[in-house]
């Protein structure tokens, strides 16, 4: 799909992928909250990028690729959002010169093969994107809902099946719960969402969610679907019905509030980025690698740790040298203050803090 006009960045959210060409130069109103960045001058680039990976991200590679297109009118950013563990290995099988991921490279992953890199060189996980997973429901007579991590983690298990369940009204004191069976939509492929949503239920509730965190949903229950869209979709259809989703998909659901420490906390990018800068860089990892461990018990007041943190990855080292400055370039601008602001708006995703963006910037810089 080739977009030679933008209405909107929520138009091309819906698509199944984000494509500007050189002809898009100026023409969308999206790239006019970002104008601007301190990445220099990319007029004389030219090329193709592209981009495999988080649906999360979607809406928010939609404004940075717009952006950017004001800049390097002469480059075409391709971003397909085929989900975080695909993207990662069209990124690792050279099919994409980066990717977008909810999960940073594992292990495994990164004692494998980078198509792409140079020799001896590997992917480095490079934050760009924070934000918080709702808590999304539809459900009859209901707009006011409050659960803990126990609950969600026996809804989402199957073990709590009705909406009048003891431990749902324990939580919700005068709030009228239909005698209604639970309706549980969940990610279908291989989800960066599934795997941070199960690190946060694993952390907080390990006697009813026992199973390891994964980025595939590991419970026979409800319905599920591909992707941020797919689920946002489903859950259209469907009645008395809960899933986890990125914020940025959520549209028009109710999201419960989340009882973090003893408190009944409402969603916000703001409590998101507050766990993320109160939680540190993992351990054992590259130098310009900036994989975050979440501090998934983080109970100060605003806190919502049920938030993922989502990644480009890259090269260290390409092996060709071209490709090296299109994606330095493009993710230069990623990072950048103003398209950072322009994702939070769009999105509805948090900014980068200060200290963040400076070692994203300098881990972008060190990209060969």
């Amino acid at each position: 799909m080739n977009i030679k006009r933008i209405g909107s960045v929520a138009a091309i959210a819906i698509a199944g992928a984000v494509v500007l060409s050189s002809c898009a130069a100026n023409e969308d109103n999206a790239g006019s909250n970002s104008s601007s960045s301190s990445t220099g001058d990319m007029s004389s680039l030219s090329g193709t990028l592209t981009g495999s990976g988080s649906s999360a991200q979607q809406t928010a590679e939609a404004t940075w690729a717009a952006g950017f297109q004001e800049q390097a009118s002469g480059v075409t950013v391709n971003y397909t959002p085929d989900g975080s563990g695909a993207g990662r290995e069209n990124f690792m099988s050279g099919a994409a010169d980066f990717a977008g991921s909810d999960a940073a490279l594992k292990d495994e992953e990164l004692s494998g093969e980078f198509k792409n890199c140079a020799a001896d060189s590997k992917g480095i996980d490079i934050p760009v994107y924070i934000s918080p997973i709702a808590i999304a429901y539809k459900v009859d007579g209901v707009s006011d809902l409050t659960l803990d991590a126990k609950s969600i983690a026996g809804i989402f298990s199957g073990q709590i099946k009705k909406w009048n369940d003891s431990e749902i009204a324990a939580l919700n004191d005068g709030v009228d719960l239909p005698d209604s069976n639970i309706t549980v939509v969940h990610r279908s492929d291989d989800s960066g969402t599934t795997q941070n949503f199960s690190e946060y239920v694993a952390a907080n509730a390990p006697d009813v969610w026992t199973e390891e965190p994964s980025q595939t949903f590991p419970f026979q229950v409800g319905d599920s679907a591909k992707g941020t869209a797919g689920v946002a979709s489903a859950m259209q259809g469907a009645s008395n019905a809960i899933t986890y989703i990125d914020d940025s998909g959520a549209g028009d659901l109710d999201k419960a509030k989340l009882m973090v420490g003893d408190k009944a906390t409402e969603l916000s990018a703001e409590g998101a980025a507050q766990v993320v800068a109160d939680s540190d860089i993992a351990s054992g990892r590259e130098e310009n690698d900036l994989a975050i461990s979440i501090d998934r018990k983080d109970t100060a007041d605003g806190a919502w740790p049920l938030v993922l943190v989502s990644y480009a990855i890259a090269c260290q080292e390409y092996e060709d040298k071209d490709k090296a400055d299109l994606v330095k370039a493009y993710l230069g601008y990623v990072v950048s203050e103003d398209a950072q602001k322009a994702a939070a708006t769009e999105a509805k995703s948090a900014a980068l803090s200060s200290e963040l963006s400076e070692k994203a910037a300098a881990a972008v810089a060190s990209i060969k």
